[in-house]
């Protein structure tokens, strides 16, 4: 009989793949926190390639709604992830004042 851990594992709905093929990169493409220059760095495929492959394996819904949330959010690109960070912190300051 297996021995049972006494540390308890936390199950993810979607873990993140092992290797670095393009279940990762479909992975990635969905992970808010994932800028599409991470995936460059790591995998060397560019946005477009992504788009792609996303076109290529997922359902034309599932695509549509993908590249709908991509668009909307401005998260999957470092400058543009890094301008709304500023401008939310300088929010928050403000309401501190206040």
């Amino acid at each position: 009989m297996k021995k049972r851990s006494l540390i308890p594992q936390t199950k993810v709905k979607n873990p993140e793949p092992k290797e670095k093929d393009d279940n990762w990169v479909i992975w990635a493409a969905w992970a808010d926190r994932i800028t599409f220059e991470e995936i460059r760095e790591k995998t060397g495929k560019t946005e477009s390639e992504v788009i792609k492959l996303m076109r290529k394996n997922l359902k034309p819904a599932s695509f549509r709604l993908w590249r709908k949330r991509v668009h909307n959010t401005s998260i999957k690109h470092r400058k543009k992830f890094k301008l709304a960070r500023k401008k939310l912190r300088e929010k928050i300051k403000i309401t501190d004042i206040f």
